[in-house]
């Protein structure tokens, strides 16, 4: 049986890739290109993908394959009604990433709060030396006890976070953008309420209809001038020029965000032009990927293709 990764990069060097080794004859690509990937899988029965996308035209294409398995929990890069009708498989992956994304979120957020790579800097630059008292106290932070920590978009992560947030001991509040309302300890509120009360607001919601463009200019005028923005889910869900301007602006104290509409990001992009960056923490995408994480993601890839092998 071949097996064909289509961008086994952005997994990067895990442990347990040889468990696909075992089930087939695999070949690892580090990425493919569109216009690469009908000939890249021919003759394959199983082909794996994180976010290459494969379509109708792909499939259409390579009559061997049976199984499709996506290396990560959406399927948008996936054709699905097309591989329905041609009896093609999908299988992804759920819940391999809930630890990881949850504690990124509060490494972004301390490292906001606290402004950890500005005093780094300080002392390591030669001026601390220089000081005449034991400490420097160029910029404050507050903590996160006793605040209101808002979660937007209360599934597996969201959940997660929001216990963590409940051992630093702030109050935990939900804003739902399905309507759905869960059996949780957590008051729901409605979103205008949310943002105008919230001293965090941490974004953990799929991107949707509900929830593209949710957090525009004209909801974060609502925010507290004190409050921070996170978003570790989807980047659509934040209009990111607005959110540039608000931080120029001192609509609110900061934002940390580690996903984007287009990734990577333009070098022109609304976030790198920011006049005062120091209200800004950017990653590139990486709260999903502790090496733990990666792990328990091919590991259910492999067990997705041993199911279909035992059907």
């Amino acid at each position: 049986m071949k097996i064909v990764f289509l961008d086994a990069r952005t997994v990067g060097d895990v442990p347990n890739l040889n468990q696909l080794a075992a089930l087939g004859d695999l070949t690892l690509h580090a990425d493919t290109q569109h216009d690469e990937v009908t000939q890249r899988i021919a003759g394959a029965e199983v082909v794996i993908t994180n976010k290459v996308k494969v379509t109708r035209e792909a499939m259409q294409n390579t009559p061997t394959l049976k199984l499709i398995c996506v290396a990560a929990t959406g399927t948008n890069n996936v054709d699905l009604e097309a591989a329905k009708s041609l009896g093609i498989e999908v299988k992804n992956v759920k819940g391999y990433s809930t630890d990881s994304v949850a504690q990124e979120t509060f490494a972004l957020l301390l490292a906001l709060l606290n402004s950890t790579a500005y005093y780094d800097a300080y002392v390591k630059s030669g001026e601390y030396s220089q000081e005449k008292i034991f400490t420097h106290l160029g910029r404050p932070f507050w903590e996160i006890n006793g605040k209101r920590f808002g979660i937007l978009g209360l599934g597996e992560i969201g959940r997660q976070v929001a216990r963590i947030a409940m051992a630093f001991g702030a109050e935990v509040v939900y804003f739902s953008a399905s309507g759905q309302e869960y059996n949780v300890i957590y008051k729901r509120l409605e979103l205008e309420e949310f943002l105008q009360t919230c001293d965090i607001v941490s974004i953990h919601a799929p991107l949707s209809a509900a929830t593209e463009n949710l957090i525009d200019y004209q909801r974060l005028a609502l925010m507290k001038s004190t409050a921070v923005l996170l978003n570790t889910s989807r980047g659509g869900i934040v209009n990111e020029a607005d959110l540039a301007r608000a931080l120029d602006e001192d609509m609110i104290a900061g934002a940390a965000i580690d996903v984007f509409t287009q990734e990577p990001i333009s070098a022109t992009h609304p976030y790198l032009q920011l006049t005062k960056k120091e209200k800004l923490i950017l990653a590139p995408h990486i709260a999903w990927s502790s090496i733990e994480a990666r792990t328990r993601l091919m590991h259910r890839v492999a067990e997705n293709i041993e199911h279909y092998l035992a059907q």
